[in-house]
């Protein structure tokens, strides 16, 4: 009896296996998921978060589950051959990684008459099969093209594994999470990032020296224009050499203009210039110049505004003393620090000052999708005169001026991927636009020699 029984037991045992491998045969060999989504941004902008891997952690899925995993980035910076690995002690995260296996077209060819891109990911961690990879589809659509549909797909191959092609059975499971998590999140890494075109500009990323400078803070209401712009620019100059010819030092380069705040109806700024020493002899006292600060804020502030006391008026300061930046009161409004210093993200503009705000704005687009770290509060972003504009007899622009603006940033590479592909910053040989018309953008000017 006990044989028959065992008997019975083996032979319904051959059967399941046997139905589980016919079933397992007749299961496809391969799985594919696909989600989409249209997103308002230009494709340009999509395409560069997906062709680098820097803010993979910020909406991807394995964050979510273990906000302690660790990522580590490695290969090119951008592009293919671009890679972050993880490690995470969380089972239903794992260690794995991510290639960025092809692009296309090249980055340089997705404005203007491209409509569509492709971007592939080939991934390496616990799911089941082999060559499984990431495929983002990138489409322009609405009537100006100004919108984008993302279709995320995952791809994998089970060949004859048996075990694997069960594996089919759970596609829906983490890879489909993953994919739908991520394109959800994606769209809000999108979101924070202006919605400009930076296709024309050609940035590089420089690494700039601490410069002693002269500075004198300033203000203009937005409604004053470039000409009251100009004029308030002139005369902070002005008292800056006034200041360096008592100081005894030189003024060693063109004015700089850093940005504070570009609001609605007031544009708050620093006019400043380099000098050639970081040590200055005011009131009597040598003093060596130190990077600006931040003013600390008073966290025992009252929370309700209404309630809270009137602040306290501001302490006169003499030369000599610092104010609440850290900056040497130098005489009247002229302060002197140090300037610059580390990687920044650097944009070249021909035309009027008009067009400087604009450059920043594509600057700090260019490095939220990159990857690239800024902190326009801390470390503000600045535009330099290269050379200025020139006019005839009548006041008409001959020559448009050239601006360097820069947006100082961390946690970048030592190139942009067009520096690396050897791509020119523009040039000022190009005509001006007719009188009183817009100058062309950046990056429309022929290409010059190599800068370092």
């Amino acid at each position: 009896m006990m044989r028959v029984r065992v008997l019975e037991f083996l032979m319904a045992c051959a059967i399941v296996i046997g139905i589980g491998v016919v079933a397992a045969v007749v299961m496809p060999g391969s799985g594919h998921i696909e989600r989409s989504l249209v997103l308002g941004k230009d494709m340009r902008q999509v395409y560069d978060v997906v062709d680098n891997l820097r803010r993979l952690p910020e909406y991807s899925v394995l964050t979510a589950r273990d906000p302690q995993i660790k990522y580590t980035f490695s290969g090119k910076s951008y592009g293919p051959g671009a890679e972050i690995s993880w490690a995470s002690g969380n089972p239903a995260v794992g260690n794995g990684s991510i290639t960025i296996d092809s692009a296309t077209p090249n980055f340089n060819k997705v404005d203007g008459t491209a409509k569509t891109a492709q971007v592939v990911w080939d991934i390496e961690n616990g799911w089941k099969g082999y060559d499984k990879t990431f495929t983002f589809d990138l489409e322009r659509q609405g009537s100006r093209n100004q919108l984008t549909k993302v279709t995320w797909s995952y791809d994998v191959k089970y060949g004859w594994n048996l075990v694997n092609r069960f594996a089919n059975l759970y596609i829906h499971g983490d890879p489909d999470a993953f994919i739908q998590y991520g394109l959800n999140n994606l769209q809000n890494v999108l979101a924070a990032v202006p919605n400009v075109n930076y296709g024309d500009l050609i940035p590089y990323i420089r690494q700039t020296e601490p410069t002693p400078v002269l500075l004198v803070p300033a203000s203009i209401q937005r409604k004053d224009g470039i000409e009251g712009l100009a004029d308030t620019v002139d005369k902070a100059v002005a008292q800056i050499q006034a200041a360096a010819k008592k100081l005894g030092v030189n003024v060693t380069g063109p004015r700089i203009v850093f940005t504070t705040n570009y609001g609605d109806t007031t544009y708050t700024f620093d006019v400043a210039m380099p000098i050639d020493s970081s040590s200055l002899n005011v009131n009597g006292q040598t003093q060596q110049l130190t990077a600006p600060t931040t003013p600390a804020t008073d966290v025992s502030a009252p929370a309700d505004a209404s309630t809270a006391a009137a602040p306290a008026a501001p302490a006169t300061l003499n030369p000599g003393d610092h104010d609440g930046h850290g900056r040497l009161v130098v005489d009247g409004n002229v302060r002197a620090t140090l300037a610059f210093g580390g990687a920044a993200l650097e944009g070249v503009w021909n035309g009027t000052a008009a067009g400087i705000p604009q450059t920043r704005d594509m600057l700090k687009a260019y490095a939220l999708t990159h990857g690239y770290k800024f902190d326009d509060v801390v470390h503000r972003s600045y535009d330099i005169l290269a050379k200025p504009e020139v006019k005839d007899a009548q006041g008409n622009i001959t020559s448009y001026a050239e601006y360097d603006v820069y947006l100082p940033i961390t946690n970048a590479p030592n190139q942009t991927p067009e520096q690396a592909a050897g791509m020119k910053q523009p040039t000022l040989d190009v005509e001006p636009a007719a009188s009183g018309s817009a100058p062309a953008p950046a990056g429309s000017a022929p290409a010059p020699a190599a800068s370092n």
